[in-house]
C-alpha cells in the first residue's frame, strides 16, 4: 500500500499488518512485526520530508517479510543513543524484533525491510 505517513498511520497499519497474519496463521509473529512495522513508520515521519512510503508485506514459507520504502535517500543508522533521549530506538527495536533487517538504496530512495520468521521448521532443518 502507498500512503502519506501521519501521527495515527502506525495503528491503522499495525491492525492491517495482524489482521493479514491472523489469517496467513502466523500470530505469533503480530507483536514483533507490529512493533517493528511502527518503528519504521516512526522513521518516516520523522526522517522523510513529504511522508510518503509504500508498505509491503510478504508471506513467506516460513515467516514474513516487510519492507517500507520512501523517497528519501539517507539511509538509517543503528546510532548509540543516550537513555535518556526520547528517540534514536527504532532501529535498535527492529534488529531486536526482527530475524534479519536491512537497508537498500533504490534509484529514487530507499527501502528499509525485516523478516520474522513463524515456528515452521525449514525442509533443511527437519
Amino acid at each position: 500500500m502507498r500512503f502519506t505517513v501521519g501521527e495515527h498511520s502506525a495503528g491503522h497499519v499495525r491492525r492491517i499488518v495482524r489482521a493479514y497474519l491472523r489469517y496467513w496463521e502466523m500470530p505469533e509473529l503480530a507483536d514483533p512485526v507490529g512493533l517493528a512495522v511502527t518503528e519504521l513508520l516512526a522513521n518516516v515521519l520523522r526522517h522523510v520530508p513529504d511522508r510518503r512510503c509504500e508498505l509491503l508485506v510478504l508471506r513467506q514459507p516460513y515467516g514474513v517479510r516487510v519492507e517500507v520504502s520512501d523517497g528519501s535517500a539517507d539511509l538509517p543508522t543503528v546510532a548509540a543513543h543516550d537513555s535518556d533521549s526520547e528517540g534514536g530506538r527504532g532501529l535498535v527495536l527492529v534488529e531486536a524484533m526482527a530475524d534479519e533487517w536491512g537497508v537498500e538504496p533504490t534509484g529514487d530512495g530507499k527501502t528499509v525491510w525485516f523478516e520474522c520468521l513463524g515456528g515452521t521448521l525449514a525442509p533443511s532443518e527437519t
